[in-house]
C-alpha cells in the first residue's frame, strides 16, 4: 500500500476520532446542564418542602388553600410567602433555619417582610445556617410589589450553591474531557509521526535508488580501467573515463542539492540583493545546461521583456531557482519543448516557464512544494529524486516575499509562475 493510501487511511481514523471525541464532549456538556436543571429543580422542591414545614410549624394565613397556592416563585433566587398573621421575627427566622437545615438547605438567605400598604420592606434579617456558604450578605433584595403582605426569601447565590453542588459531577466530567483531550493530541502525534517516518523511508528509498545506480555504474567503470590492457584500448579507456566523470556529475548534483535545502531549511535566509538583470541571468542558467539541453534535444524557447528587466534579489539563490524549473521541465516530457519569459504585472516581476510534460494532477499540485513530496501517479514514479526541488524554490521564493504559482493539465503540461515583488525591483 503506498504513502498516499497509508496517509489517507490514517487522516480518516483522525477525523473519526475527532468527531467522536467531539461526540462525548457535547454528550458531556448535556449531561452536565440536565444535571444542572434536576440539582435546581431538587433546590426548589427542598425549598417548597421548608416552607409547607413553616406553614405547619406556626399561623401564617387563615386561607384554607394548599401551600402551593400560598408560595410564589418570581425569579429563581427569590420565593414569597403569603401571610395574614402579625408575626414574630425571631420565631419565622428560628423556624425557617430549622426546615432548611432539614432538608439540606445550605447556603445565605435573607428573609425580610414586605408591607403592601407602603409597598416596601419593613424588616430585613440574615439567617445564619450552620456550614453555610457565606459568599456575601451585601446583596439588596429585590422588591415585587403585591396587594398582599408576604415574607420573602431571597438566596443571591443560588446558582452558585447549585454548582457546588455538583462538584463531583464537573471533577468527573472534566477529568474525563482532559483525557480526550490528551487522547486527541496523542492521535495527532502519532499521525504526524507516523507521517514523517513514511516520508522519511519514502525519503530513504529514492536516496537508494539515486546513488546506488551511479556508484554501480562508477565501480564496474572503475574495474574496467583496472584492466592491464586497457592502456591498449584507448577508445574504450576516453569512453570509460567518461562515463565515470558523467556520474561523478550526478552526485556532485545530488549532493548539491540536499545541502541547498538543507541551507534553506534554516530560519532566517541570509540574503545577499543586488541589482542585475532577469533576462540576462536566464540566459546564463540556459547556457549552463547547454549539455543536458543537447543530450535531450530540448527546444527552448525565450521572450524576454525588453524594458527594465533589472530585479533586485538574491542573484545565487534565483539563478538556482530558474535551474530547478528548467531542470524539471527536461526531466517529465519526452520530447522537452520549453517556453520561458519574462514580464511586469501589476506591482510583480513575472518569471514563466512553461512546459509541454506529462502534467501535474489537480489534487496534487498543492503538495509538490512539500518537502520530499513526490507526485507518484502516472508515469511520473519513473523519474527518481528527492522530492527537494520545487520545495527549494520555494523556499527561495517565499525568502524574498515572493509567489510562485502552478497551473497545470495532466497530458499537456505545467506552467510555473514566478513572482518577484516590486519593493525588491
Amino acid at each position: 500500500m503506498s504513502m498516499v493510501i497509508r496517509s489517507k487511511a490514517l487522516r480518516l481514523v483522525i477525523l473519526i476520532s475527532t468527531l467522536l471525541v467531539a461526540l462525548i464532549i457535547t454528550v458531556q456538556l448535556v449531561w452536565l446542564q440536565k444535571v444542572y436543571f434536576f440539582e435546581a429543580k431538587q433546590f426548589n422542591i427542598n425549598i417548597s418542602k421548608s416552607i409547607r414545614g413553616l406553614y405547619e410549624d406556626m399561623p401564617l394565613t387563615h386561607e384554607p388553600v394548599g401551600v402551593e397556592k400560598l408560595i410564589e416563585n418570581p425569579s429563581n433566587d427569590a420565593y414569597l410567602i403569603k401571610v395574614d398573621h402579625a408575626i414574630n421575627m425571631d420565631t419565622l427566622l428560628k423556624n425557617l433555619s430549622n426546615e432548611l437545615v432539614d432538608f439540606g438547605i445550605f447556603t445565605d438567605c435573607k428573609v425580610a417582610l414586605f408591607d403592601n400598604t407602603t409597598q416596601q420592606y419593613v424588616i430585613e434579617k440574615y439567617i445564619d445556617l450552620p456550614d453555610a456558604y457565606h459568599l456575601s450578605v451585601n446583596h439588596d433584595i429585590p422588591v415585587f410589589e403585591r396587594n398582599y403582605p408576604y415574607v420573602i426569601m431571597y438566596f443571591p447565590h443560588r446558582s452558585q450553591y447549585i454548582i457546588q453542588q455538583m462538584f463531583f459531577w464537573i471533577v468527573t466530567s472534566s477529568t474525563l474531557l482532559i483525557v480526550l483531550i490528551c487522547f486527541g493530541a496523542s492521535v495527532f502525534y502519532l499521525y504526524r509521526q507516523k507521517f514523517l517516518n513514511e516520508i522519511q523511508k519514502d525519503f530513504v528509498n529514492n536516496f537508494t535508488h539515486e546513488f546506488k545506480t551511479p556508484l554501480s555504474v562508477i565501480k564496474i567503470a572503475g574495474d574496467v580501467l583496472q584492466q592491464p590492457n586497457i592502456t591498449q584500448n584507448p577508445e574504450k579507456l576516453s569512453k570509460y573515463a567518461g562515463i565515470i566523470t558523467e556520474q561523478t556529475v550526478h552526485l556532485q548534483h545530488q549532493v548539491q542539492r540536499l545541502l541547498e535545502i538543507a541551507f534553506t531549511e534554516q530560519r532566517n535566509l541570509q540574503l545577499v540583493k543586488e541589482k542585475f538583470d532577469a533576462n540576462d541571468l536566464i540566459k546564463n542558467a540556459i547556457n549552463d545546461m547547454q549539455p543536458l539541453i543537447e543530450e535531450k534535444n530540448v527546444v527552448i524557447h525565450t521572450s524576454f521583456i525588453t524594458t527594465e528587466p533589472v530585479v533586485y534579489a538574491d542573484k545565487s539563490h534565483l539563478f538556482l531557482v530558474i535551474i530547478n524549473l528548467i531542470e524539471n521541465a527536461i526531466k517529465y516530457a519526452q520530447k522537452p519543448v520549453i517556453e520561458i519569459s519574462t514580464y511586469r504585472k501589476e506591482n510583480y516581476f513575472h518569471i514563466a516557464v512553461k512546459d509541454n510534460g506529462i502534467g501535474i494532477p489537480k489534487e496534487d499540485q498543492k503538495k509538490i512544494f512539500e518537502r520530499f513530496y513526490r507526485v507518484t501517479d502516472g508515469n511520473l514514479h519513473q523519474n527518481k529524486g528527492f522530492g527537494l526541488g520545487l520545495h527549494f524554490v520555494k523556499k527561495i521564493i517565499d525568502a524574498h516575499f515572493g509567489e510562485i504559482e502552478v497551473d497545470s493539465t495532466l497530458g499537456e503540461g505545467s506552467v510555473f509562475i514566478i513572482k518577484i515583488p516590486k519593493n525588491y525591483i
